[in-house]
């Protein structure tokens, strides 16, 4: 049974403590008073109340959800592994209903095999559905409200960094932007390699000489929309405790100012962890950001034994407030 506070479908997020690996790895390094480590938050059931913005703008909200092998294909389909949990017509419908109490204008999506699992989530009377081409049953893509314009630019498959002969192949970066009256608004959504959680960035082992080769694209990708001066946020799932002194961090603030909207906090999701599900803004995007306006939605009236009903991941949001006027 989930403790009462757990009920609410959004907690408030706290700060957590620095991690021991940073204080090692980073000695040199000019500490912040935000790095997320030790989680020892308290979940508390009530929520913040959102920071005043400029009355010359309207709120956009953006999340990202990754929903943990959503597919539809038959047991012994050789792209799933066995393991696998397909969902019952009930599991989609208690999503479907997590999606309608998320009621995010943009989520961005990971693990999701097909457009019509995803639209079994997110009804298409609401809901455009935009997957990646990804030959992969992972993959990665955006559910954005039919009210809203997007243009879908080319993907960013140099994320695939794995061999082009590999059995298995990495997931591309589903790039899009959105036309929101005279604001325009470029996203990319990622679902980077799993495995570097924390390790320090030359640990051969594990992943880290792939994720550090990812990280090295997205530092491209930013760059070009640092020059450009278009506001953009990068959203997904990182498989990486960021924080604002992690090593890939820097690598990708080196010559282009983001906000890490996680940054020196420790999420509730099924009882408490590290964030490795972050939203990063850049340019104008930044200053968009209502204060206090990260959540994180949990299962309300869920155990833990529904994890490989509904997903190990929880939607992480945030509210932007958007200019009426053109900005870049």
């Amino acid at each position: 049974m989930t403790s009462p506070t757990a009920r609410s479908s959004c907690s408030t997020i706290r700060r957590a403590r620095p991690r021991a690996w940073a204080r090692r790895w980073l000695l040199s390094a000019r500490r912040s008073p935000d790095t997320p480590t030790r989680f020892r938050a308290r979940l508390a059931a009530t929520f913040l109340a959102l920071a005043p913005f400029h009355a010359a703008a309207h709120t956009l909200k953006l999340a990202t959800w990754n929903l943990d092998w959503l597919t539809d294909r038959p047991p012994g389909d050789p792209a799933i592994p066995p393991d696998v949990i397909r969902r019952s017509p009930a599991d989609y419908r208690r999503l479907a209903a997590y999606a309608a109490r998320l009621d995010a204008d943009i989520v961005a999506l990971q693990e999701v095999d097909s457009p019509e699992a995803a639209r079994r989530i997110f009804p298409p009377d609401r809901y455009r559905i935009i997957l990646t081409d990804d030959p992969v049953p992972q993959r990665v893509g955006l559910a954005i409200r039919t009210s809203l314009a997007v243009e879908i630019n080319p993907e960013l498959r140099a994320l695939d960094v794995s061999d082009p002969a590999a059995p298995h192949h990495l997931r591309g970066g589903l790039d899009v932007t959105l036309h929101d009256g005279a604001t325009t608004l470029r996203l990319l959504v990622v679902h980077l390699k799993t495995g570097c959680w924390d390790n320090p960035p030359d640990d051969r082992g594990h992943s880290c000489p792939v994720l550090r080769r990812q990280i090295a694209v997205l530092d491209d990708w930013i760059l070009e929309r640092q020059d450009e001066g278009v506001p953009f946020a990068l959203l997904g799932d990182f498989n990486r405790r960021l924080t604002v002194n992690d090593p890939f961090w820097r690598e990708m603030t080196a010559e282009a100012p983001l906000d890490l909207v996680t940054s020196g906090y420790a999420t509730p999701c099924w009882g408490g962890g590290y964030f490795i599900d972050h939203l990063l803004l850049g340019n104008a995007a930044r200053s968009w950001r209502i204060p206090d306006s990260l959540r994180v939605m949990i299962y309300r009236d869920a155990s833990f034994e529904d994890r490989t009903h509904l997903s190990d991941h929880c939607p992480v949001s945030i509210r932007l407030a958007l200019p009426d006027g053109a900005e870049k």
